[in-house]
């Protein structure tokens, strides 16, 4: 098994900029769940170097906590449960200039093939039917949230099965988001966030 690395890349992601008079917030893809994945690592020359496969054992680890390495965090973060998705990561995403003795020579491009079988959201639905399903990227700080009548501005990119759906740039006050045809859970969403906190939303 051989791999042939791009430089391209392939951005999907949910952002909003959201501002009243002294905070402002971001959301973007998530992290900072508990994830359960399958997942094989190989080098471009095909040599295998791990697999949980192999050990019939499903690989737990939080996103977003530095418990696995860069490309894990930012690409599990993108997955839908059952999907299985090829992820080829260069060094500074890896394991770097020292590797990973003795499986992993310095400066190695790796590629993986992970399957997500369950990631842990916080569910923002008010029954808890799992309707707004929140995964945090980063954590924010402070307590100040927007709530009815702060203004926030917003960049949203909306995708339903990898297509976009939505883009815009938009300004409103929060209470006032469907008269901007903005969905019911991403406005609810936006008065649970903290300043500095990235996420994803998920309206189900």
């Amino acid at each position: 098994m051989e791999f042939e690395v791009s430089d391209s890349k392939i951005w999907v992601k949910v952002e909003f900029e959201v501002s009243d008079s002294e905070m402002w917030v971001k959301m973007e893809f998530e992290l900072l769940n508990k994830v359960f994945v399958h997942y094989t690592g190989w080098l471009l020359d095909g040599t295998k170097f791990d697999s949980s496969r192999d050990r019939k054992d499903k690989f737990t680890f939080d996103l977003g906590k530095g418990q696995v390495i860069k490309a894990w965090d930012i690409a599990v973060a993108t997955m839908k449960n059952g999907e299985i998705c090829q992820i080829i990561c260069k060094p500074e995403y890896a394991y770097g200039s020292s590797g990973s003795p003795p499986k992993i020579p310095p400066n190695a491009t790796l590629a993986f093939e992970v399957e997500l079988f369950e990631f842990k959201g916080e569910d923002l639905s008010e029954d808890e039917d799992g309707g707004i399903i929140r995964r945090i990227r980063v954590k924010g700080e402070g307590y100040s949230k927007p709530n009815d009548g702060a203004v926030v501005e917003i960049h949203l990119e909306g995708y339903c099965e990898d297509r976009m759906f939505d883009q815009r740039d938009l300004r409103f006050e929060i209470g006032e988001g469907e008269s901007h045809n903005i969905p019911p859970g991403l406005e609810k969403a936006l008065q649970q966030m903290e300043k500095g906190e990235e996420c994803v939303m998920f309206n189900l």
